[in-house]
């Protein structure tokens, strides 16, 4: 796929689903937990420094996954040089991977496209588990882990895995699990570089986005003329 494609499909990710439409079951009987039972213990805090979640391998195996979702080329760096999986890394350790805002209690039943994925597991989870059936099915496969296979082989498992060809196990949907990385791979390229991606802003200047300005007054009388914005990261507005 054409990196502008790529870009502007990300749109694409909000409306479609690989969960099959079924005929969508009632929650009866009460609900799955008590009116003021409530637990107050904060969740756990990404530490400062290093990798905050992913192991080394699985946070090279996120790596190789960017390079192959957002190749180099003369528009920009790639994904993976532009701190993808290190974005993917914070987020996985923070209220991201914990889904903090998700309600995850149950019942969890496969319902409509539209009615959106029915998990149990927090990304967090679904990231440990998903990049593990990864390596194990291309163990069996190819006789090697995904950073292992070359560029062509790894094009084609990931093609498998968008298409849902590829079986990953019980415990992986492995469609969705495509859709989890593929979203977060763009998140990353195109986040404030606050977060961990977007490496010099080099998506910004790509897209020629302005970044985190206070305001525009200055430009205002300069109707018609290329205005060469350099971005603004919120990491200057914190210096």
């Amino acid at each position: 796929m054409k990196r502008r494609e790529f870009l502007s499909s990300i749109a694409v990710l909000g409306v479609t689903s690989s969960i099959p439409l079924v005929k969508a079951q009632e929650v009866s009987g009460g609900q799955p937990w008590e009116p003021g039972n409530v637990d107050t213990r904060p969740l756990a805090q990404p530490r400062k420094g290093g990798l905050q979640y992913l192991t080394a391998h699985e946070f090279d195996t996120v790596g190789a996954i960017a390079e192959r979702f957002i190749p180099a080329d003369e528009m920009s760096i790639s994904g993976k040089e532009a701190g993808c999986a290190v974005f993917i890394d914070r987020q996985l350790a923070g209220y991201f991977g914990q889904a903090a805002s998700s309600y995850r209690l149950g019942r969890f039943v496969k319902g409509t496209a539209e009615q959106g994925p029915q998990e149990s597991r927090t990304p967090a989870e679904r990231y440990r588990i998903g990049l593990a059936a990864l390596d194990a099915s291309m163990l069996v496969k190819f006789g090697k882990k995904f950073i292992d296979l070359n560029g062509e082989d790894q094009d084609k498992v990931l093609h498998a895995m968008e298409s849902g060809q590829l079986n990953l196990g019980n415990d992986v949907e492995t469609k969705v699990f495509f859709e989890l990385l593929l979203q977060n791979v763009r998140e990353g390229f195109l986040a404030d570089p606050i977060y961990g991606g977007n490496k010099g802003m080099a998506s910004w200047k790509m897209i020629g986005f302005p970044g985190a300005r206070y305001d525009f007054r200055d430009l205002l009388s300069k109707k018609g003329q290329k205005l060469n914005i350099i971005p603004t990261s919120l990491i200057d507005n914190t210096l």
